[in-house]
């Protein structure tokens, strides 16, 4: 069975499917903040979906950070590094990629286990 989450017309927020939970990509809801900012708010995202199906952060399995300029990673990874649990940090991948909104400056997919 799937599960699925805040279904819209589009997409769902998330799907859980055989203990493993799918996130829609998360994006800052202050697009005018600064990088570190829309991080701390992309991840607070990321946490409350996961609490709402009985997960957390530990729990991810792999997650995709997507950010427009290369030049924010390191205020990225500021506020990555101290959010992740030690010990239990996922494999990642970050890439360079226009997001829908040009306001955005980081976007993040997540799936973890539940």
């Amino acid at each position: 069975m799937i599960n699925r989450l805040e279904v819209g017309p589009r997409m769902s927020e998330m799907a859980v499917h055989n203990g493993t939970i799918y996130l829609a990509g998360q994006v800052a809801n202050d697009p005018t903040a600064d990088i570190q900012s829309q991080t701390t708010q992309v991840l607070a995202a990321v946490d409350a979906l996961l609490a709402r199906v009985g997960s957390d952060k530990s729990k991810i399995l792999m997650a995709q950070i997507f950010l427009p300029d290369l030049g924010d990673f390191a205020g990225m990874n500021e506020v990555w590094d101290a959010w992740v649990v030690p010990g239990q940090t996922p494999p990642r991948a970050t890439v360079q990629a226009a997001l829908a909104k040009p306001a955005w400056k980081i976007e993040v997919v997540v799936t973890a286990a539940v």
